[in-house]
């Protein structure tokens, strides 16, 4: 079985350089080997070959056997990766602690003023022309909480429709009310996961989780605000899910 470019360029994010990838692969195909039968099927040289088997022991991608000589052999995949994340992860709570110990407080201390891209937007053509430029970028992901005062918007642009027709694009869309009232859903169906709520105060729409606008109110939207704040934009995500996870499948 040949290995294709792409994984092995996963191999490289994970963290792997290319004569750990080749030898790895060697010992996947060949099973339990010494370094020099290592090198030979790797084509990594003699010189470098136990540094290489080293790092990835230490990585948690290989073990060995302890003869003469010894022999290397391959941890599973999955197990491999699993151990690289834990790594990670660790890495990340350390990384955590310096900036909030270090860099968190000079940040602070020099009273640095944080400029993040928010706009309040005014009249409904702002709204909509905002609405259709975010919705335009969408690459992964649209998550909509449309509130009773949306239904007629999405009843009636057909922007979302073209949005909702880009392959492997998830939609998640949840309505207030109940699921008769929005009888023109039925043109999203086959395009977007669909949910409802008895009750939604304000709504919004979240797209690949890096641009959201928010619709504030109840009646009406009071209040509208684009924005691609990573903070603003995630706390928007997470209530989203929230909201989705307790809503009822349509």
């Amino acid at each position: 079985m040949s290995i294709t470019e792409e994984s092995k360029q996963i191999l490289r994010e994970i963290g792997l350089n290319t004569y750990e990838i080749d030898a790895y692969l060697a010992l996947l195909e060949g099973g339990q080997m010494t370094a020099m039968e290592i090198s030979k099927k790797a084509k990594v040289p003699y010189s470098k070959i136990y540094e290489v088997l080293n790092s990835l022991k230490e990585k948690g991608w290989i073990k060995s056997v302890e003869s003469r000589p010894n022999k290397y052999y391959p941890l599973p995949p999955l197990e491999a990766l699993a151990t690289t994340k834990i790594k990670l992860e660790d890495k990340y709570e350390s990384w955590k602690q310096t900036m909030v110990s270090q860099l968190q407080p000079l940040y602070e201390k020099r009273e640095l003023v944080e400029r993040p891209d928010i706009l309040i937007l005014h009249g409904q053509q702002a709204v909509m022309a905002k609405l259709e430029e975010t919705l335009r970028k969408a690459t992964k992901e649209i998550m909509i909480a449309a509130p009773n005062f949306a239904k007629d918007t999405l009843a009636s642009t057909t922007l979302p429709l073209e949005v909702l027709q880009k392959t492997r694009l998830n939609i998640k869309l949840m309505v207030a009310g109940k699921p008769e009232e929005w009888n023109d859903l039925k043109k999203f169906k086959d395009m977007a996961e669909l949910r409802f709520r008895d009750k939604m105060f304000g709504g919004g729409i979240i797209v690949d989780g890096k641009e959201a606008m928010l619709f504030l109110g109840e009646e009406k939207p009071s209040l509208v605000i684009w924005s691609n704040h990573v903070g603003l934009v995630q706390f928007a995500r997470d209530y989203f899910q929230f909201l989705w996870d307790t809503s009822q499948k349509i």
